[in-house]
């Protein structure tokens, strides 16, 4: 009974009685911040300095005492200092005893010290209850107001009345506190700050190395070898019909790779025949920047929508087609309408226009916005059904585009397919593969294992 009063009291904090004082030691950006959101909030504030004057700087109706004298005033005190300053508080460890310390310091670089911030803290002083919060929001973010992006507070400690009370007021802020347990996740905490896109790099640095890999090759084949053999300068293609090569080859390699995981680790249960074995560390990464892959494959694929927009207005596209009707003009003739041609034409556009359509329903869908308002189900059959819909399309859309090429000696410049060509190669792949593994004989077993089935249970790690 009392457990769950004390939740429904932590959903919904007591506004009615007056809020308690809170301290923050420290009078720099951040603490001036978080002391002037406090006091928009309710919370009567005093805070510590080396210096008792006030400054023009602290909000009015805030109070500047000694540190001693500030941290009697209040049960909660927020130490806004960074690590290398918390040895002063080792003489006033007799009155921080029993006192809750919120320590909200962030290092330089990911695991700078042995022992996280808070763990010194608490060893510093032993008697207080320790709790690591308010550290992943910013000054501005709190002086601004704008505090969409940097909204949730990560909080732990091992005192479990302490950690409470400090997020009852992160609640009170209008920011929205996550449980992270024990003092011992304050180490992650304060890492977290200081990733930089950490799921972003492998997709960002494996577009990156396609993107220059296809660019050089595309110029060798299109670019030099035009101006070796044929004597004929085509170096502009390198502002657009090269781009326009590169984005629809890296939009449809990239999201073949968002599924080519899922495709492997299929394999590998029913080779092993259990689930409950830890796949290898790399298809582990791999797993688990799936959503990035797709948002870069997107990307690229509408940079391929806008540069093909802007076809039509070139000046070699503009040069080519009068030259075409100059031609037939001086022949005194028309080319009839090919309409196996015009099959073909459409047929790619139509492909490539429901293709995009569906890709941009995968991106919409894996937005957090969106994807926290459908089930699991719903979001399973979007991102896996209709994701295997987009790739078929796709793959479809660039198969109808130079299919009739393959074959083709001219195609190959030096012995070179075109770059096209290589870019089917994974998506064929994926889509053989995931077409093997819906067979019954395939499908069966693999449904039971992961539904908890195992063929050697002994072989289980």
């Amino acid at each position: 009974m009392n457990k769950n009063s004390s939740n429904i009291m932590a959903l919904a904090p007591n506004t009615s009685k007056k809020r308690e004082t809170v301290c923050i030691f420290g009078t720099g950006d951040f603490g001036r911040a978080l002391g002037h959101k406090m006091i928009q909030s309710g919370y009567p504030v005093v805070f510590g300095s080396r210096s008792a004057q006030i400054s023009s700087l602290i909000p009015k109706d805030a109070e500047v005492l000694s540190h001693a004298e500030a941290a009697q005033k209040a049960a909660i005190i927020i130490i806004a200092i960074q690590r290398q300053h918390y040895n002063f508080l080792t003489p006033l460890a007799e009155i921080l005893h029993g006192k809750v310390l919120v320590d909200v310091s962030n290092n330089l670089k990911i695991n700078q010290y042995p022992e996280s911030n808070a763990e010194y803290l608490a060893q510093l002083v032993p008697g207080a209850k320790v709790v690591k919060a308010f550290n992943t929001v910013s000054a501005w973010a709190l002086q601004s107001g704008t505090l969409d992006a940097s909204r949730q507070v990560f909080v732990c400690g091992d005192d479990m009345e302490a950690k409470q009370m400090v997020m009852d007021i992160v609640r009170a802020l209008g920011l929205t506190p996550l449980d992270q347990g024990s003092l011992l996740a304050a180490q992650e905490i304060e890492n977290y700050p200081l990733q930089l896109f950490p799921m972003w790099k492998f997709p960002i640095f494996l577009s990156l190395g396609l993107t220059a890999f296809f660019f050089f090759y595309c110029l060798i084949r299109d670019i030099i070898y035009s101006y070796v053999y044929e004597n004929k300068d085509f170096s502009f293609f390198i502002a657009i019909s090269i781009p326009n090569r590169i984005c629809p080859i890296l939009a449809l390699m990239l999201l073949a790779l968002v599924y080519l995981p899922g495709v492997l680790a299929a394999i590998l249960q029913l080779y092993r025949g259990t689930k409950y074995r830890r796949f290898p560390d790399w298809l582990d990464k791999w797993m688990l920047c799936r959503k990035q892959l797709g948002l870069v494959a997107l990307a690229f694929a509408s940079l391929h929508v806008l540069y093909t927009l802007v076809i039509p207005i070139r000046s070699y596209v503009s040069w080519r087609t009068s030259s075409s009707i100059l031609s037939q003009a001086q022949k005194n003739e028309t080319q009839p309408l090919n309409t196996t041609y015009a099959w073909l034409s459409d047929s790619y556009l139509a492909l490539g226009i429901l293709g995009f359509f569906l890709f941009v329903l995968l991106g919409i869908t894996s937005l957090p916005s969106v994807s926290n308002n459908v089930n699991w189900r719903e979001f399973r059959f979007v991102q896996s059904k209709l994701g295997y819909l987009t790739l078929i399309l796709c793959t479809a859309h660039t198969l109808v585009y130079g299919g009739n090429r393959f074959l083709s000696p001219s195609s190959y410049r030096w012995y070179l397919p075109n770059a096209y060509m290589l870019s089917l190669i994974v998506p064929c792949i994926v889509l053989v593969v995931k077409c093997v593994l819906i067979f019954p004989c395939l499908d069966k077993p693999l449904t039971r294992i992961r539904q908890g089935w195992e063929r050697n249970p002994q072989s289980s790690e």
